[in-house]
């Protein structure tokens, strides 16, 4: 037996150890449901592109309804949020999950009090988005998400930790950005006149303040938003970073 022989065998017992060490990936999912195909295809995706062949990732999904999520959102009723979470959580920690993905970035508003209801890792959006952009070497950057997420500080605070600059709109984009996300696309609606004004909002905020990058802070902009609509900032989308990372995570 040659020495290439011997390296055959080697890559061969690579390949099936890795097959046995793949672990699954816990997705809270359905905020809304048109995100979270992005998360499984993604997820897919990467793991077939590392691995090659027939290979697929290990997932399981437990999709909430989005209706009484926004309900208690709009309320301010975060603790009922948590508790939903918590509890799928749990849930997809007893059915085998490894570590946990919540599919959306609002709801990383209570990623605390969901990961204190597992023993298992919670991947959290932020931090994972605050990696690539230190990568990147990108300090200054346009949040764009829900008016939670712009206003509050459960998501920035990630960032700032990181050493990044965070800019957000005035009360003015704040309102039509939410209002993109919530009437628009999360009913799977895609408006090319929303589109532009994004464009422009995004434009506007980069003349005035030297942002570096944009980033899509909220799982369903991506679907309106790609970086060819912004070839003049780089723009990060928080979904694809999201689930990339979790699918790296699961090799």
């Amino acid at each position: 037996m040659n020495l290439f022989n011997y390296i055959d065998i080697f890559y061969s017992l690579i390949i099936k150890y890795m097959e046995k060490k793949l672990i699954t990936i816990g997705l809270i999912g359905g905020m809304s449901w048109e995100s979270t195909v992005t998360y499984y295809q993604v997820i897919n995706e990467t793991v077939k592109d590392r691995l090659g062949g027939l290979h697929s990732a290990k997932i399981l999904l437990y999709s909430v309804d989005f209706a009484e999520i926004e309900h208690f959102q709009s309320e301010g009723r975060w603790t009922e949020c948590a508790s939903i979470l918590g509890k799928a959580a749990y849930r997809l920690e007893q059915a085998g999950a490894d570590f946990i993905v919540i599919c959306t970035n609002t709801m990383h508003r209570v990623a605390k009090q969901v990961a204190n209801c597992i023993d298992i890792p919670l991947l959290h959006i932020a931090e994972a988005t605050a990696n690539v952009l230190n990568a990147e070497k990108v300090s200054k950057v346009l949040l764009l998400g829900t008016k939670y997420t712009m206003q509050q500080d459960f998501y920035k605070q990630k960032l700032l930790e990181a050493g990044i600059d965070v800019v957000v709109p005035n009360n003015t984009g704040i309102a039509f950005v939410n209002g993109v996300i919530y009437d628009e696309l999360c009913r799977g609606i895609i408006s090319d006149v929303s589109r532009k004004k994004m464009v422009d909002l995004c434009l506007n905020i980069k003349q005035k303040n030297d942002i570096q990058g944009v980033i899509l802070g909220c799982t369903e902009i991506g679907l309106l938003l790609k970086q060819e609509d912004l070839p003049a900032c780089k723009v990060f989308d928080t979904t694809l970073i999201h689930a990339r990372r979790a699918a790296l995570l699961s090799l």
